[in-house]
């Protein structure tokens, strides 16, 4: 969610760069990707099946990929967010976007997803969520995000 608040059309450049990376046989087609995203069960659209450990990988690899071609909005929104008396505009712009795609997508009577939309209190969270994404883009970003994730 995270990428595609940076990249406008995240969702696109998943579906070329899964293929520039050769992951057709797992991630075949844009729809194959949006059923996966939609195993997350504080979607509205919440698919009841597991994911695959060869789909874990995938995803994974797509995000520190994508991370890797952000990483200089990432920075600078981090920036904005260490500056925010200075130069609060990035940062708002991201929290603003972030929580829009949250509403849009999420479901919003779940308590989570509620406590996830209250920007005041998750200044810190969408700040972890983008340290995240800025420190996967090394050589052991891929092992280091997929143990982080497996941790939770």
């Amino acid at each position: 969610m995270a990428l595609e608040t940076i990249d406008i059309n995240g969702s696109e450049s998943i579906y070329s760069l899964a293929t520039k990376l050769d992951l057709n046989k797992v991630l075949p087609s844009k729809v194959s990707i949006w059923k996966l995203r939609c195993k997350n069960p504080m979607r509205k659209s919440f698919s009841n099946r597991n994911i695959r450990m060869e789909e874990f990988d995938a995803l994974i690899r797509l995000t520190s990929e994508m991370s890797k071609y952000l990483y200089p909005y990432i920075r600078e929104i981090l920036s904005s967010c260490d500056n925010y008396k200075i130069s609060p505009e990035l940062w708002n712009g991201f929290q603003n976007r972030f929580i829009e795609l949250i509403e849009e997508r999420f479901n919003k009577e779940s308590i989570i997803v509620k406590n996830l939309i209250n920007s005041k209190s998750n200044q810190n969270f969408y700040r972890d969520i983008l340290m995240s994404l800025a420190l996967c883009i090394s050589e052991d970003g891929i092992s280091r995000l997929k143990m982080t994730l497996l941790n939770l």
